[in-house]
């Protein structure tokens, strides 16, 4: 979908939200974006991890993206969530930057390992706003889980297209309907 259908709708949600009385956030809004705002940091702290143990530059370039997006996202919602009053998660400390050869072999990730690490959180991700969309009352918390999601979708196309191009990505047994004629 192009990006100006997608902010389009971002704008006309975040219209229904203009005219409507500020009320309370609902028992459910705040578990969701307060489970996606620990997802958020905790990929970001398996990111800096990842930053720490390759050495592929290419890797390296896709996982700094995805930490600035996940890093402003967390941002946002951490002043959204202190302007409603709710207290943060608690989450893993930061890791400070060390030497990707200073870690033993059998204790440093691969790049397949980190790639696919990264990709699983971003699904998890895509999930999460996908549940507080369908789960909001507020017009304001719905635009934001839908802005969140195109940005983790975007980052979500970036490491995949890394993963095919190196083949690390997982790819299940493909299925074929009974009754398909066979292509040989």
């Amino acid at each position: 979908m192009p990006k100006h259908v997608i902010e389009a709708l971002k704008d006309y949600i975040q219209s229904l939200h203009d005219d409507e009385p500020k009320v309370p956030l609902h028992v459910g809004e705040v578990m969701a974006l307060w489970t996606y705002l620990t997802i958020l940091d905790e990929s970001i702290t398996f990111e800096q991890m990842g930053l720490n143990h390759t050495m592929d530059t290419e890797l390296k370039k896709t996982i700094e993206k995805m930490m600035e997006g996940a890093s402003s996202q967390s941002r946002r919602l951490k002043d959204f969530l202190q302007g409603e009053g709710v207290p943060l998660p608690p989450t893993s400390e930061p890791r400070p930057a060390s030497d990707p050869n200073a870690i033993p072999p059998g204790a440093k990730m691969t790049d397949d390992e980190i790639a696919n690490g990264a990709s699983i959180k971003l699904a998890t991700a895509v999930t999460a706003c996908a549940t507080g969309v369908s789960e909001s009352i507020r017009n304001d918390v719905g635009a934001m889980f839908f802005e969140f999601q195109t940005e983790a979708m975007t980052y979500g196309m970036l490491i995949k297209t890394l993963m095919r191009k190196r083949g690390w990505i997982k790819v299940p047994a493909l299925y074929t309907p009974p009754g398909i004629p066979s292509q040989t």
